[in-house]
């Protein structure tokens, strides 16, 4: 089978990595994919947004599978497109309709979708342009901090917490003034929960799931969780806290009612979905939903599925997914990202990357990595992943750490705490 995967990132390179394991992988080419990914299988320059040549692509390579590494597509409706031609009937697509992007493109619909079906979340009002003097006076009068969501997409970056009044204020009106472009039209004020984070993922075909490893992740720049939040820093996998009580509540109280109102509604969905949940007091909230797989959690979920994930996407379309099962690997997998110097504001590309082949015993996935003759470039804020396996988060991430330690490039940068928090 010919598959073609979407995206350029270490979400990508690791989906690339397990794909091309699969024996039913006949040929695997990646849209526009990275230096990493082309280890795997063959890169083309498509963007993964040009739908009609990403169709010319699928029909002239006899690609009969797409999966959707980043959210933008789906968020613009690739489903549908490719639902709505004839001649790509045959073309099984890993991701959600339109409508079912909407649980990530649109923060809004997310809450008025966890209300309807009793899925524990911040308490919030929205608010657009037209009710700026409302807005206002509300976050004048609300308990701090106060969090500020902007309702589209906005590169991982629409999310503020206001620890002052005239913070959230100017925030607010920052943000309806264009600071995220269209994606902060409309403004979701939140509660601020305390708690701790983990994520949680399935796999779906809109009426059953597998439930695939949990992870944890770290978006703050600093050690300690400090600075200015990020892509991702590193990622552990399995989450010790994460045990069978807490995760029967996860999937009574969140998974299955998240799965019961996508039938409800009528949404078409055939693909991952993502959790990003906060525990307070034992008990489970669901921050945000994306539609597709995390990044870096990526990076240690997909290494610990010790099955073919290639027949199970395939299964998602074939009404077997129910009969499929997820076997994980009992060890911990933590992943620790080099980035470059000055991320996540101005950095520099270009700067050569040396040292990788010192690195042994642990996966390396190329982030924003592109190939310069006999040499490797940085070429992105996030550049490689290292995934390492132990008994312990402890030693797992000791093993990365080492391993970032013999990789060179200028301004490199990585937090060397990654789970610290879990022991």
């Amino acid at each position: 089978m010919n598959i073609l995967l979407l995206g350029s990132g270490g979400r990508e390179h690791a989906i690339a990595w397990k794909l091309a394991q699969s024996s039913l992988c006949s040929r695997l080419f990646i849209a526009p994919g990275n230096a990493g990914t082309a280890l795997c299988g063959t890169n083309v320059s498509l963007s993964p947004l040009d739908f009609p040549a990403l169709r010319q692509f699928v029909l002239s390579e006899d690609i009969r599978l797409v999966v959707v590494g980043p959210e933008e597509p789906l968020v613009r409706g690739i489903w549908d497109f490719f639902h709505q031609d004839t001649a790509l009937s045959h073309v099984r697509l890993i991701g959600p309709s339109l409508e079912g992007a909407r649980l990530e493109g649109s923060k809004a619909y997310a809450k008025i979708f966890m209300q309807e079906n009793n899925i524990p979340t911040a308490a919030y009002r929205e608010f657009s342009a037209g009710e700026r003097a409302d807005g206002i006076e509300y976050l004048r009068n609300h308990a701090l901090p106060i969090v500020l969501k902007a309702d589209g997409l906005a590169a991982g970056k629409g999310v503020i917490i206001a620890n002052t009044h005239a913070e959230a204020i100017a925030e607010f009106e920052a943000m309806l003034s264009g600071k995220f472009g269209s994606a902060g039209e409309t403004i979701v004020v939140e509660e601020f929960l305390q708690g701790i984070e983990f994520s949680v993922f399935v796999l779906t075909d809109g009426h059953d799931f597998l439930l695939l490893p949990e992870a944890k992740d770290y978006k703050r720049i600093g050690e300690r969780d400090t600075g200015l939040n990020t892509g991702g820093m590193g990622a552990v996998s399995p989450v010790p806290f994460a045990d069978d009580t807490l995760m029967k509540k996860v999937l009574e109280k969140i998974i299955r009612p998240t799965i019961n109102g996508i039938q409800q509604r009528n949404i078409t969905y055939q693909g991952f979905i993502f959790f990003g949940l906060i525990v307070v007091n034992g008990e489970p909230f669901v921050i945000e939903y994306n539609c597709r797989l995390g990044d870096p959690e990526t990076e240690v979920v997909i290494p610990r599925i010790q099955d073919d994930l290639l027949s199970l996407l395939l299964s998602v379309h074939d009404g077997t997914l129910s009969t499929q099962r997820i076997t994980p690997d009992t060890r911990t997998a933590a992943t620790v990202m080099l980035v470059s110097g000055g991320y996540p504001e101005d950095y520099q590309k270009g700067k050569v990357i040396r040292g990788l082949d010192a690195v042994a015993d642990s996966l390396v996935f190329y982030a924003g990595v592109k190939p310069s003759g006999d040499e490797l470039l940085t070429d992105g804020g996030r550049v490689l992943a290292i995934t390492s396996f132990a008994d312990s988060i402890p030693e797992a991430t000791a093993i990365s750490n080492r391993h970032a330690e013999l990789i060179h490039f200028d301004g490199k940068y990585f937090r060397r705490d990654i789970g610290l928090d879990l022991y």
